[in-house]
């Protein structure tokens, strides 16, 4: 449950990045799981089935979540597609639970960790004033993880470091030492553990171990974490599930026939799979073993602090809970929900002891909860796509889904029915009573503006990384420009783009081809043509060919074509025949004001197409005749389809090494605005910036003004940017950055290109 701060490339590395939690599971579930079969004299008969439908779970949830890494791709995962299908309610239930999870996470893992330690220092089992050693080692290390948390998180880093890689290591040594000493034995499964007599135990064996799908949600939060598309996002994303659960699978498969043969679960010393660990391994091994296993535990409930952090301050912008909950520190972190958490950790401890297995049910009935919910969203998606899409295909993955949905729901029942008297009956207390404070909050609050709710959403739901968007304006675009068109006219004014466009031609090796739209009399004409109609033709194909020979001269792959018909429809039309992607043209034509005219061409091509363009103004200032592009001021309104634009950003400064400035105009009023408003604006784009940083691009992130369009013009002024870089529609309560308003008012005062990023 380590935070990222930079892209992961491979699916290990995003294993190592959230595997921590599922593949600490096995250290902690056959304990109470051996227990309880053992002492019913069943385990014969019950073990494998148990084991077996615990797989089986693993199998379907895991399927059920590739759909959701497909169709989610921005970190928000299962809660985001119950939010998309369900509505609010869904948000409310999820942080909910989340709270309770957060909470029973760090439990769950310090108290595995001091029986860890305790396997190894005997003492900590004797009582000092009537509770247990190991009771006060929990509370001290409890405090000790709050207080590193609450320090920020690359102290938090440093302290607990990447313990994943080393449990990994754990898991696998023991599968090779099991099938080494013992040979390849998987469990059986016995049918007559269905029985009348001996379901019961077979099904409470299931509820038992079921936790080791605690964690199998971090991966869908993973996702934006990757490099590349959408699509090998997802699947990076779910090759780093596969990696941990099935580690974690093989592990109950093959290492858990061994701890029911050589470990004693009557005997509360030492768990049960630390004696097998002593059988199986070297005794140095085994020590390392011991000490691998209290790190990434340790390392275990540091991340639940770190995520009860995130929880906080996402709910705080939201209105879901009074600002002082998410409070920042002067390290910059929540630390009051840590806190919070430290105190009822350490009552819990006090009041109930500090054995994993008291906390171990109430762990696995929220995490069930989650996956029902997941479950039965995505199969009311599947549903609805198979309205539109009759494939096979569509037809078997709703049939696996609704089966994992069920499965999940059942589970979540026989978890309940199981424990509901251990400690599953305080989620009917919790849940209500935190949706109730939700709401209150909220109703009170009053709703945020739409940037804050954005930023809520950010930090509540992309708990590893925050990225950029993927793109959605059209499958064949590409921010590593291809093919670049250059509409012209004949006239110096619609000739100024052509400097920029060799430029950005050179930077990214593209094809650039210069393009004339004769009047509709006029026939298609391409270079290879060899009609030729009249003198005003004759003309036109000797300007185009004279600029392309100069190009090519220069180096650049380019080419001409003559269209006829509507101007912007032809345009628009090419740039999609072509892939074309960027459309470079001037604002102002023949005349100055004839053809090329902003509220005319440009204007109603940027309305129409899905193509990105770069608007160039001439004037006498340099500025606007050729650029560098290294300053490179990027337009935020706090919205989603703003945000497109910064995948174009980064490419350009990768590029040409710029630096990306970006500016947020935190009101559309004149009136000034409030400091908890303005702070959202800041950590919303600390946020991108954070991003932005980890590629080793230079950037820095302004506030200010309440007019967005003079705002934009005085910044770029200020800071001499020399291309301004905004999508066509934001939609915020802030401001609009919408062509013929904002846009257009930029565009028509500025010296500097502007690059517009149409949004649809």
């Amino acid at each position: 449950m380590a935070h990222v701060s930079r892209k992961l490339s491979n699916a290990f590395e995003g294993a190592l990045a959230g595997g921590g939690d599922p593949a600490t599971s096995p250290l902690y579930v056959f304990g109470p799981f051996l227990r309880l079969i053992v002492v019913a004299g069943v385990a014969q008969i019950t073990f494998g089935a148990s084991i077996w439908l615990v797989i089986f779970t693993i199998a379907l949830v895991s399927a059920m979540y590739r759909l959701v890494m497909v169709w989610i791709t921005d970190g928000s995962g299962g809660s985001g597609l119950n939010e998309e299908e369900f509505g609010g309610w869904a948000v409310k239930v999820n942080a909910g639970i989340t709270v309770v999870e957060y909470t029973l996470t760090f439990l769950v893992s310090m108290a595995a960790l001091v029986t860890f330690v305790a396997d190894r220092v005997p003492t900590l089992n004797q009582t000092f004033i009537g509770i247990e050693l190991r009771v006060y080692v929990a509370i001290a290390l409890s405090v000790l993880t709050g207080w590193l948390v609450n320090r920020g998180p690359k102290v938090a880093a440093r302290a607990f470091g990447p313990a994943t890689l080393g449990v990994l290591i754990l898991l696998w040594a023991m599968i090779i030492s099991t099938i080494f000493k013992l040979g390849f034995q998987l469990p059986d499964f016995n049918l007559e553990a269905f029985s009348a007599e001996n379901i019961r135990y077979t099904l409470g064996g299931y509820a038992r171990i079921l936790a080791v799908m605690t964690g199998i949600e971090i991966f869908a939060n993973l996702v934006p974490a990757y490099n590349g598309t959408s699509a090998e996002k997802s699947r990076k994303a779910f090759n780093s599930l596969l990696i941990i659960m099935g580690t974690t699978g093989l592990t109950m498969l093959i290492v858990g026939p061994a701890i029911f043969q050589l470990a004693d679960p009557t005997n509360t010393e030492v768990s049960v799979f630390t004696q097998t660990m002593d059988q199986l391994l070297p005794e140095p091994l085994a020590w390392l073993g011991t000490i691998v296993g209290v790190a990434v535990l340790l390392s275990a409930s540091a991340a639940s602090a770190q995520g009860l952090q995130n929880l906080a301050l996402g709910l705080k912008y939201r209105n879901y809970v009074p600002a002082f909950i998410g409070q920042r520190n002067r390290f910059g972190v929540a630390d009051k929900p840590v806190w919070l958490e430290v105190a009822v950790v350490s009552l819990c401890f006090v009041v109930f002891g500090a054995d994993e297995e008291t906390y171990l049910a109430i762990y696995a009935a929220g995490v069930f909860i989650l996956l029902s919910m997941t479950g039965w969203a995505a199969t009311r998606r599947l549903f609805r796509n198979l309205r539109s899409d009759r494939r096979i295909g569509g037809f078997i993955a709703l049939v696996g889904t609704v089966a994992a949905a069920l499965l999940t729901s059942v589970a979540t029942l026989i978890i309940f029915e199981e424990r509901f008297f251990e400690g599953a009956w305080t989620y009917l207390l919790f849940l209500p009573l935190l949706y109730i404070l939700f709401t209150w909050f909220r109703r009170h609050l009053g709703e945020p503006t739409l940037a804050e709710e954005h930023l809520g959403k950010v930090i509540l739901d992309r708990k590893y990384l925050r990225p950029f968007h993927e793109l959605r304006v059209g499958e064949h675009l590409s921010t590593e420009f291809e093919q670049i068109i250059v509409p012209l006219d004949g006239s110096d004014f619609a000739e100024r783009p052509l400097s920029f466009a060799q430029s950005i031609a050179h930077a990214y090796d593209a094809q650039m081809t210069l393009m004339t739209v004769a009047p509709p009399a006029k026939a298609k004409f391409r270079r290879a043509d060899a009609t030729e109609r009249d003198q005003e033709w004759r003309q036109q194909v000797a300007y185009l060919d004279n600029l392309v020979q100069g190009l090519q001269r220069a180096g650049i792959n380019a080419d001409f074509v003559i269209e006829s018909g509507s101007i912007v429809e032809q345009i628009d039309a090419f740039a999609a025949e072509s892939h074309a992607d960027l459309i470079l043209m001037s604002t102002h034509g023949r005349s100055g004001m004839e053809r090329w005219l902003i509220g005319s061409v440009a204007n109603k091509l940027t309305r129409q197409t899905s193509t990105p363009v770069l608007l160039v103004r001439p004037t006498v200032a340099w500025r606007s005749r050729w650029s560098q592009f290294k300053r490179l001021l990027v337009a935020l309104d706090g919205s989603q389809n703003a945000e497109y634009i910064l995948p174009y950003a980064v490419s350009f400064a990768l590029h040409f090494d710029s630096e990306i400035i970006l500016l947020s105009v935190p009101s559309g009023q004149e009136d000034a605005i409030s400091s908890a408003h303005s702070e959202s604006i800041r950590t919303y784009l600390e946020h991108i910036l954070d991003v932005v940083r980890a590629q080793n691009i230079e950037a820095q992130a302004i506030v200010t003004g309440s007019s967005a369009a003079s705002t934009i013009i005085d910044v770029c002024e200020g800071e001499e940017a020399d291309l301004i870089m905004m999508t066509t529609h934001g939609f915020s309560g802030l401001d609009r950055f919408m062509l013929g308003s904002v846009a257009e008012r930029v565009i028509q005062h500025t010296i500097a290109p502007v690059f517009l990023l149409p949004s649809r």
